[in-house]
């Protein structure tokens, strides 16, 4: 459903690389109506996928900037080089 990022050299000597193990999105309060199929397409889209961020307050903008979701919780790893 989503294009994923492709993998991309790190840029900035702050960017980090974090690997998102697990994602709860506020689904709630759509003017379009989302399907239990669609929602988990979306958490498997993140679930799993390198992302490269400065900071954790920047890996969840770029998440929410990616799907459109706001997220309730998130649990990741860092990913050191």
């Amino acid at each position: 459903m989503f294009k994923k990022k492709s993998a991309t050299p790190i840029t900035s000597a702050t960017e980090m690389q974090f690997q998102v193990t697990s994602i709860e999105y506020d689904f709630t309060g759509s003017e379009d109506e989302i399907t239990s199929a669609e929602m988990n397409d979306i958490i498997d889209d993140t679930v799993g996928h390198i992302w490269e961020a400065d900071d954790e307050d920047d890996l969840i903008e770029e998440i929410t900037s990616w799907t459109g979701w706001c997220i309730k919780s998130i649990d990741y790893r860092h990913i050191l080089n």
